[in-house]
């Protein structure tokens, strides 16, 4: 079970260049809205036609530009789930999962699959409902059994966890891990959420602007990300401007101070990136330490997020009151974001608005890119 895909197709904001190759595994697709995910997913599944280049999934083309072919979407055995479901509202949930099976399938055959899907999402009972009788977490069942029901050469999502509660969500995620479990070909999976890409993929292709701009191992997107928006996108809340002093060493300009790192410093440096959570609060000066001040907090259940300005550095002439004036985008830029469990830290040591102390960068938890 195999794609290969490799196209170009104009649109409005940028020209969409993917090329990749697949096999028996899942690939998320991680990036901003409007990046191109969704459309690269519609060309495969022929909803969209490409300008030009090539697919072809299991060694059958569905697109060529150079030899003329475009299969039509009815030919492709491909399966595509979109947010919203799309379920047929004037059909059964029986006749909703049969629309995906193929007529040339007899009819005890056909009433087994149906079974099987019934019973493989938990959806006993429910046959002869229809759609507008279901909960948004049972349509999404519906349309998943309709999915597997085909038997498709692809599989395709297109978010489809958007629309769901919290609780749903994770109920439904175990329906689809073991959906992709038992599925034996290739799984294309768009989301914008590092967390669930991370679950259910082996790979992430991160795209910005209509291309990838990295194809890499889950764990590589999240340990040794390549270009700044892989950085970002992996979930890493504090990047900005660096500029290299040797080979460990980077000047952070925005932040007013310099950074030892772990990872060799390219001479060409752009950016430095490290994680909110992974910076520590520590008793006095050292290496990688910084004397900072809290300019702003606010909390979620278990934890507070801390925006700290560099007291040796940026903000070494800006008071308190002047910080919490800026601009939201500036403030963003100026500052250093840091996590705090609440249940890890003692609620003494928990800072507040205006509470100076140190903060440590682990040098081995930094990142330093080129792009």
């Amino acid at each position: 079970m195999s794609l290969h895909i490799d196209i170009k197709k104009k649109l409005a904001q940028f020209t969409l260049e993917v090329a990749f190759d697949a096999e028996a595994e899942t690939i998320g697709f991680l990036g901003a809205s409007g990046c191109g995910k969704s459309m690269t997913l519609r060309c495969i599944a022929g909803v969209e036609t490409p300008d030009e280049g090539v697919i072809v999934v299991n060694g059958k083309t569905y697109y060529d530009s150079s030899a003329r072919i475009n299969l039509s979407a009815q030919k492709r055995k491909t399966a595509l789930l979109f947010q919203n479901f799309q379920l047929f509202p004037n059909l059964t949930v029986e006749k909703n999962i049969a629309a995906g099976i193929d007529r040339s399938v007899s009819a005890a055959d056909r009433k087994a699959m149906i079974e099987q899907q019934l019973e493989r999402f938990s959806l006993e009972g429910m046959g002869k409902r229809y759609p507008f009788n279901l909960s948004g977490g049972q349509q999404q069942r519906v349309a998943l059994a309709r999915m597997l029901a085909a038997q498709p050469d692809i599989l395709m999502l297109d978010e489809p966890f958007s629309a769901l509660d919290s609780h749903l969500k994770s109920e439904l995620e175990q329906n689809l891990l073991g959906l992709f479990e038992s599925y034996e070909g290739t799984i294309l999976y768009v989301s914008h959420d590092i967390d669930e890409a991370f679950r259910f993929c082996d790979r992430i292709a991160v795209v910005e602007d209509g291309h990838i701009n990295e194809l890499s191992p889950k764990q590589d997107i999240v340990d040794r990300p390549q270009s700044l928006a892989t950085i970002k996108l992996s979930g890493c809340k504090n990047t900005t401007q660096a500029q290299k002093v040797d080979d460990h060493m980077v000047h952070l300009p925005v932040w007013g101070i310099d950074v030892m790192c772990d990872s060799v410093v390219p001479d060409d440096v752009k950016y430095f990136g490290v994680r909110a959570f992974m910076l520590q609060r520590v008793d006095g000066p050292g290496p990688n330490t910084y004397r900072v001040r809290a300019d702003r907090v606010s909390d979620s259940r278990f934890e507070r997020t801390v925006m700290v300005t560099f007291l040796d550095g940026c903000g070494a002439n800006v008071s308190l009151e002047e910080a919490s004036r800026e601009e939201t985008g500036q403030f963003s830029r100026t500052h250093m974001q840091w996590k705090v469990d609440k249940l890890a830290m003692d609620g003494n040591s928990i800072p507040d608005r205006g509470d100076e102390f140190y903060i440590r960068i682990p040098t081995e938890k930094t990142y330093v890119t080129t792009r």
